[in-house]
């Protein structure tokens, strides 16, 4: 079998990644809207961090119930389920509730930049976890996409201090590096609906201790804080999980994580149209920085392995 390396990536999954990342994306200025003010009081205004990351995966784990009972996805085998358990924690409860609360301090631009530490970190772990190799030009391409990531930032006005909420949201950073290298075994055993579905199913439980409060909250609060949830739920939580899920399967964890540094330019983009936040010529520059980065990542990062120069010699030896 051809190694991924050398196997031809199909158009969709380019065009999955490509739309988990924009929806995601939109999830930046779609979680301020749906957070209360902090010298607010949540419910009149919004929601409070712990009760808006309930109502989002509450809202994709029905969509996704829906779905696992109208195409009968089948249940996950009972020693795959402390992996699926480990990834819903890592990957939804830590995650977003770290993220919830540190954007109500921090700006969107500034917030997907911290989270674009992530591809470091996965490219970092999957060597040493799953025995991935990036190339140096590899390392080359995710430093010069940072350094673009770090110009979005600046032109945003998203400095990061170490504040409480820069801190939350580096912990949501390393949790999400460490739920694409714990999903990565699972998605080879099941398909990436099925393997998304459980776990966002497991880490959605957790989150049901902010189930009375976000109860007390949803009747106070307005329609554009429930539609923000809602939107959340369903795009940048339940299809974005699963396009994601489907291109990390097809893809090395350090190569597809590396247009996570497209998210700073997506989220400014996206903020102009939702937050009226308009981006400065510092963010377009950081911006083509980053995907000239990502570029290079994913044409001439990824260094031969062992198992790579075997199953050339054995393609050569059979024409």
């Amino acid at each position: 079998m051809a190694s991924m390396k050398r196997q031809k990536i199909a158009t969709s999954v380019w065009v999955a990644v490509g739309v988990a990342l924009l929806l995601w994306a939109s999830a930046f200025p779609g979680i301020r809207a749906g957070l209360a003010p902090v010298t607010g009081v949540a419910g009149p205004d919004g929601f409070g961090p712990g009760e808006l990351a309930l109502l989002r995966f509450g809202t994709a784990s029905l969509v996704l119930v829906i779905y696992a009972l109208v195409m009968r996805l089948r249940l996950p085998r009972r020693e795959d389920l402390g992996r699926i358990a480990i990834a819903g924690v890592l990957g939804i409860s830590i995650y977003h509730v770290a993220l919830n609360f540190g954007e109500r301090t921090v700006q969107s631009g500034a917030a997907a930049l911290l989270i674009s530490l992530s591809p470091v970190i996965t490219a970092m772990l999957s060597t040493r976890l799953l025995g991935e190799r990036l190339s140096r030009w590899g390392w080359v391409g995710i430093v010069v996409s940072f350094l673009g990531a770090m110009l979005v930032a600046v032109g945003a006005g998203g400095g990061v201090g170490l504040e409480p909420g820069a801190l939350l949201i580096l912990v949501a950073t390393l949790s999400t590096s460490l739920y694409f290298l714990v999903s990565k075994p699972g998605l080879a055993k099941y398909t990436a609906t099925e393997f998304t579905s459980y776990a966002i199913w497991a880490g959605t439980i957790p989150l049901l201790l902010f189930a009375p409060s976000l109860f007390s909250q949803i009747q106070h609060a307005p329609l554009s804080a429930i539609g923000a949830g809602a939107y959340l739920g369903v795009f940048p939580g339940a299809i974005a999980y699963v396009l994601w899920g489907y291109g990390l399967s097809k893809m090395l964890a350090s190569r597809v994580s590396a247009f996570l540094y497209l998210q700073p330019v997506n989220a400014a983009v996206i903020a102009w149209f939702w937050l009226r936040e308009i981006p400065a010529w510092a963010t377009i520059i950081g911006g083509v920085i980053s995907i000239g980065g990502v570029v290079i990542v994913n044409t001439l990062g990824q260094r031969p392995t062992h198992n790579d120069a075997i199953e050339l010699a054995e393609e050569s030896a059979h024409g």
